[in-house]
């Protein structure tokens, strides 16, 4: 009889491991998820503010990215206002030319990871949102790692799913400006 019982307790032991288990895995994010690598220290400072920009605040932490979601042709990401003429919100010139660009230009940032190390540079992106596509030039990139000085308008690192697109963009896509985030997806030009 205590056999019996020895085996019943495995048994009912062994089911609630596997159940724990599999409960576990199905909590865990899926695979290409990205997860914030660090905390950046939040400094204020002269935060120009054309495009409404979220503004670094003292002691704040904010997460830092080195990754990005896996590219697909029908990335997610979010569209925000970013303006790439000099004094403006962008801070400084652009990474792939080191030059500024006018608000009617087609151009945007990536962040961290989709941007890998200015590989994206000078390629063309597909966004498409609110019924229409149009086609961008990726010409910075909107850093996820670093952010609250002077070179990132003191603003605090982007988020991992970041397209920073001009204010030309935004109009072709006939997307409202104030609103300054909208959901969408992008690709790489084919």
């Amino acid at each position: 009889m205590a056999s019996a019982r020895a085996v019943a307790a495995m048994a009912i032991f062994l089911l609630a491991a596997l159940s724990t288990t599999h409960l576990a895995s199905s909590l865990r994010p899926g695979v290409g998820v990205c997860r914030a690598s660090g905390y950046l220290p939040g400094k204020s400072g002269n935060c120009e503010k054309s495009n409404d920009p979220d503004c670094c605040e003292d002691g704040k932490r904010y997460p830092q990215y080195r990754c990005s979601p896996p590219v697909t042709s029908s990335t997610r990401a979010v569209l925000t206002l970013n303006s790439f003429e000099k004094g403006k919100d962008g801070g400084g010139p652009s990474e792939c030319d080191n030059a500024y660009h006018s608000d009617g230009e087609m151009v945007v940032a990536l962040s961290t990871g989709w941007f890998a190390g200015m590989a994206r540079c000078g390629h063309r992106v597909r966004i498409t949102a609110n019924g229409r596509s149009v086609y961008a030039k990726v010409v910075d990139e909107c850093d996820s790692m670093h952010g609250c000085d002077d070179d990132h308008n003191y603003e605090p690192p982007c988020d991992n799913n970041i397209v920073d697109a001009s204010p030309a963009v935004w109009d072709a896509l006939g997307l409202d400006k104030s609103v300054g985030m909208e959901h969408i997806t992008w690709s790489d030009d084919e």
